[in-house]
């Protein structure tokens, strides 16, 4: 258990903390086939964040990100399910469907540097070298609507394929609401091997992620090797993107019991990540 949770555990439990509100954000598992052993599935494009990071400095996580409003209501060239298709999908308004799925390509861009966008909804922009609005980007310089825009580029929500939706618990000081999703790495792409968040980047086979997670070589927050786990049997990246088609995406919230010194942090329906133990006050 991080050191900072039985403090916030205790002082959550006794009414003395305000949770934080959680921070609308996207997240993009992008799988490659061919690369793997034969047997093993695709490979997930995985990042080491920085240790000096103050969040899960360390850990390995997806390219993701905050939303940024300012894409919520832009005018933004569309191919794929609509925003309001989303937003039934995603049980959130339209607005901010839209700026979830801005928020999903836009760090999959950033992080990646993999673009799910093209001159049309059939079509993938040419490979061509685009540091510095990568930079831009992140740097927040203009938003991902302005950048699509500039460009003459629609973007290609058909790429993406809803997973999960996982909310940080209340007792944690940054929270996120964030949406993983599923997206398959487009032909003639190839993506970044430096990410200025990242001290390392690695495609593994979600056998191989797991294996390395429980064997405490690879840490990872609880949402990260769950979703790994669930990917455990997919054999291609195809299979993977209809399997999300069928999922339920509701939020997963972990909650913290309090009995004298011993605490318990459960995630309903995901038992194995279960944390307990004695924390004297």
């Amino acid at each position: 258990m991080p050191p900072s949770w039985p403090a916030r555990i205790r002082a959550l439990a006794a009414g003395e903390l305000t949770p934080v509100a959680p921070k609308p954000s996207a997240t993009v598992v992008l799988l490659r086939d061919g690369h793997a052993a034969e047997g093993t599935g695709p490979q997930a494009y995985l990042l080491r964040r920085r240790t000096s990071m103050a969040f899960a400095g360390g850990m390995y996580a997806y390219p993701g990100g905050g939303v940024d409003p300012r894409d919520a209501e832009a005018e933004i060239g569309w191919a794929g399910p609509t925003p309001a298709q989303w937003a039934e999908r995603l049980g959130v308004d339209e607005h901010a469907a839209q700026a979830v799925v801005c928020a999903a390509v836009r760090e999959t861009f950033e992080e990646a540097g993999v673009l799910l966008a093209g001159p049309d909804a059939k079509t993938m922009a040419e490979p061509r070298d685009w540091t510095a609005e990568r930079a831009a980007l992140e740097a927040h310089e203009f938003s991902f609507a302005e950048f699509l825009a500039r460009h003459g580029l629609v973007l290609r929500s058909d790429l993406l394929a809803a997973w999960a939706r996982w909310t940080t618990p209340a007792f944690e000081e940054r929270r996120f609401d964030t949406w993983f999703f599923v997206a398959a790495l487009p032909p003639g792409q190839d993506a970044a091997v430096q990410v200025g968040e990242a001290d390392r980047v690695a495609w593994l086979s979600p056998a191989e992620a797991v294996e390395g997670y429980q064997a405490g070589r690879f840490g990872m927050l609880p949402p990260t090797v769950t979703v790994l786990r669930e990917l455990l049997t997919a054999r291609t990246a195809a299979e993977a993107l209809d399997a999300a088609d069928h999922r339920i995406i509701s939020p997963v919230l972990g909650k913290a019991e309090v009995a004298g010194d011993r605490m318990t942090v459960r995630w309903s329906g995901y038992e194995e990540l279960t944390i307990e133990g004695d924390f004297p006050a």
